[in-house]
Formats: C-alpha cells, sequence, structure tokens
C-alpha cells in the first residue's frame, strides 16, 4: 500500500472525507517561533499536505498536514484549513516547473518546498480545479434564479458587494497547470512521481545488499544484485521513453491550445 491509500485510509475515511492529493513536502524557510530547535539537526518526522473534499453536503475543501514518524507507520493530522481560509496560492515561478510553493492563509503563511516538481505541479492543478468547483457552487448557492449566468453575476456581484467572499488568487503559477486542456500535463507529472519514486526506493535498497557483504567479507567488494541491475536498465529505458512521450504530448498540447485560442 502507497503512502497516499494509507493517509486516505487512516486520516480521511474516518472523518467520511475523500483524499484528492497528498504530497511529502519540507519548509523552505524556518519560523521564528521554532529557533530553540537545534540548528541542522534531522527531523524524526515526515510532512504530508493533502487536499480532500468532504462527503457532507456542501461540500467543504480542505488542507491538511499529516505528518508520519520516521521508521513507523504511524500518522498524525495536525493542521487543518478550509478553503475559504485560503487567500493566495503562490508558484513562485510562473516560467517552469519548480517544487517551490507558497500558500497564504488568513492568519499565517506557509513556505513550501515539495520532494519534487511534478508533485508540487499536481497539487497545484488540482487544488485550482478544487477551488474553481467549490466557488462555483457557493454562487449557485448564493444566486439560485440565474443559473445561466451565474459566472458574469458573479463577477459583477464581487465588484459591487465589498461584503462577498473572496475567492483564492492563484499567482505566478503556470498557465499549463490552470488551463482546461490539463489532463495531459496531468498524466505527464504522475508518471514523473512514480518513476521518481521507484528511483529513490531502488536506491535506498541498492545499498542493503553492499552493508550486509562487507559485513560478511571485507576483503573483497560486492558487486551489485543481477535484479537491481536490471530494474535500473528498465528504470533508465522508462524515462527516456517517458521523456520522449511528453515532449510529443506538450508540443501536441501547445498545438491544441493554439488552435483553441485561433478558434475563438
Amino acid at each position: 500500500m502507497n503512502i497516499q491509500s494509507a493517509i486516505s485510509r487512516e486520516i480521511f475515511v474516518p472523518r467520511d472525507e475523500k483524499l484528492l492529493v497528498a504530497i511529502e513536502v519540507r519548509r523552505r524557510m524556518k519560523r521564528k517561533g521554532l529557533s530553540f530547535l537545534k540548528a541542522g539537526g534531522k527531523k524524526d518526522y515526515l510532512t504530508y499536505l493533502c487536499l480532500s473534499v468532504s462527503n457532507s453536503r456542501p461540500a467543504q475543501v480542505l488542507i491538511t498536514k499529516v505528518k508520519r514518524y520516521r521508521g513507523t507507520r504511524q500518522l498524525a493530522k495536525r493542521s487543518q484549513w478550509s478553503v475559504e481560509q485560503l487567500r493566495q496560492v503562490n508558484g513562485i515561478n510562473p516560467d517552469k516547473d519548480t517544487p517551490e510553493f507558497d500558500l497564504v492563509f488568513d492568519r499565517t503563511t506557509d513556505q513550501w518546498v515539495a520532494s519534487s516538481a511534478a508533485e508540487k505541479c499536481v497539487f497545484v492543478q488540482i487544488l485550482y480545479h478544487a477551488c474553481q468547483n467549490y466557488w462555483e457552487a457557493k454562487l449557485v448557492q448564493a444566486n439560485p434564479a440565474s443559473p445561466a449566468d451565474q459566472k458574469t453575476a458573479g463577477a459583477l456581484e464581487n465588484k459591487k458587494n465589498p461584503g462577498a467572499p473572496r475567492k483564492t488568487s492563484f499567482v505566478n503559477c503556470q498557465q499549463k497547470l490552470m488551463g482546461d486542456a490539463c489532463s495531459v500535463n496531468m498524466v505527464i507529472y504522475r508518471c514523473k512521481i512514480f518513476l521518481n519514486r521507484m528511483k529513490n526506493s531502488m536506491t535506498a535498497n541498492q545499498g542493503r545488499p553492499q552493508r550486509e557483504a562487507v559485513k560478511t567479507s571485507r576483503s573483497r567488494s560486492s558487486p551489485s544484485p543481477p535484479a537491481v541491475r536490471k530494474m535500473g536498465n528498465v528504470m533508465r529505458r522508462a524515462s527516456q521513453v517517458l521523456g520522449e512521450r511528453g515532449e510529443r504530448l506538450m508540443r501536441a498540447d501547445d498545438k491544441t491550445s493554439h488552435l483553441l485560442h485561433g478558434a475563438k
């Protein structure tokens, strides 16, 4: 069972929530209030940022911080915010895939670094569409008499009514993460995440046979097991094929977007 399935089963299913995505993150900058901690000390837990939606009606979109302690399978829920408390999502760099991003809430700002740029892109993409669906549903509830003109009416209402809820803003985010034709990007990013996790797992497992061999016989070096070498070749080939297909898909996606804008 992967980590996302474990988090969903232990944290969100008992709370009647559906987990949409979970990514591993670490803080980009230390908080001032944590200065009493040992500098450079290795943390004994991993942090996961999770996006979920409640099964109740009206549905709530929630951002939850979950921790897992190293060496164990123990998961613990920490902070949780609703999408109404989320004021801004800052993608840091709108020109390329980067792992850094910021989440600005009512009373706090969290500066995160994802374990990979692909995980960050998937999280921002799913979060954007979840926010769009939430605010559109909120607008329908507020204006049930005019569903056909809900978007135009909602824009005018936000301008005229200063008391209207403030929608989450996305700044410095790549346009491809917020466009309509983004399913291709989602597939590419998920494949990259899968290959990156397999690579990290292989790297961690590759050192175990060598350490055991050194303990048994220090007179000779221990070569890599054939299965590990074979899996490494498969991974390199799969990564190369994925990169080639990803480039073709991205070119096709860009061409489709260009034709769509030309048609408009």
